[in-house]
């Protein structure tokens, strides 16, 4: 298993495979799968400081289709497990309606309100602009807020994981 684990981070690695890498990154991270992008998408901004609206651009796609893959997954669970069920509580979100997805970006809830959405069957293409226009957002500001900190500072930080 510990094989398979190094394997896998030696094919993300970024300088090898760049925009593939955060692409698949962002991608799986919208997933109901506990993993952050964020890190994938400031270090290639990072080496590449020329790339920042493509990278930021791929990373919002990634991340867009895997929130569509959430709100599919929802779709089908409505349809298997309570196709005539309404469930009282989410009434506030169908309300709002796709625009709640702008905060899809959000940690720890954003991936599961994609799921609701199809859920709640909401209008699929509404749902995925609003998904993407939160996550482009999110990309945005905080890699633009993270280039800003100073090298020394990444520098301090990454020594004990470096074993310098």
């Amino acid at each position: 298993m510990e094989q398979l684990v190094y394997a896998s981070l030696a094919w993300f690695a970024i300088p090898r495979h760049g925009l593939t890498s955060v692409f698949l990154i962002a991608f799986v991270s919208a997933t109901l799968l506990p993993l952050g992008s964020e890190p994938a998408v400031f270090g290639f901004v990072k080496l590449n400081p020329d790339q920042f609206w493509i990278t930021v651009v791929v990373a919002t796609l990634g991340n867009t289709l895997g929130g569509a893959v959430d709100y599919w997954m929802g779709f089908g669970a409505k349809s298997v497990v309570a196709p005539k069920r309404e469930i009282q509580y989410l009434k506030w979100f169908k309300r709002l309606g796709p625009k709640a997805l702008v905060m899809a970006w959000l940690p720890v809830v954003g991936d599961p309100l994609c799921a609701v959405a199809g859920w709640l069957q909401l209008p699929f293409w509404p749902s995925v602009f609003w998904m993407a226009v939160g996550k482009f957002t999110r990309y945005s500001v905080m890699t633009a807020l993270l280039l800003w900190v100073p090298n020394a500072w990444w520098v301090e930080i990454l020594k004990p994981i470096a074993g310098l």
